[in-house]
């Protein structure tokens, strides 16, 4: 099991960044490394490790789930993932937009409103108002 989650945590740094795994090891303690160590094998060592699906669509897909899933703050780091990943702005967009008929607009709203804020103060997304 130590092999598999050794694997998740290096998907997981490719996928989030050094810094972002540098940041999570510095914050695990007793009361969360179980949980830690779980999502690192079986999220990533196990499921993201899997042939079958690009990591760029396995992106799309979480964006999706956490937009139906009303997570905000795991949107946001699978955000980062989804760039990482070679999603384009055009594509996260569209995964969004493809939840409306499935999550609902409120859902939808709340996920691009993450996005926005989120897009933007990566420098990736200006924001200019249409004309």
């Amino acid at each position: 099991m130590e092999e598999t989650r050794l694997a998740g945590r290096k998907i997981l740094a490719e996928a989030l960044g050094d810094e972002y795994l540098e940041n999570r090891d510095a914050t695990t303690n007793d009361f969360n490394q179980p949980l830690r160590e779980f999502s690192e094998a079986a999220a990533f060592g196990m499921i993201w490790s899997r042939p079958g699906l690009e990591k760029k669509f396995r992106s799309m897909l979480c964006l999706a789930m956490l937009t139906a899933l009303n997570r905000p703050h795991e949107l946001e780091l699978h955000l980062m993932s989804a760039i990482n990943n070679g999603c384009s702005l055009e594509e996260i967009r569209e995964t969004l937009l493809h939840t409306v008929p499935y999550c609902g607009i409120p859902a939808t709203l709340d996920a691009m409103k993450v996005a926005e804020k989120f897009l933007s103060e990566k420098g990736l997304l200006p924001m200019e108002p249409n004309e």
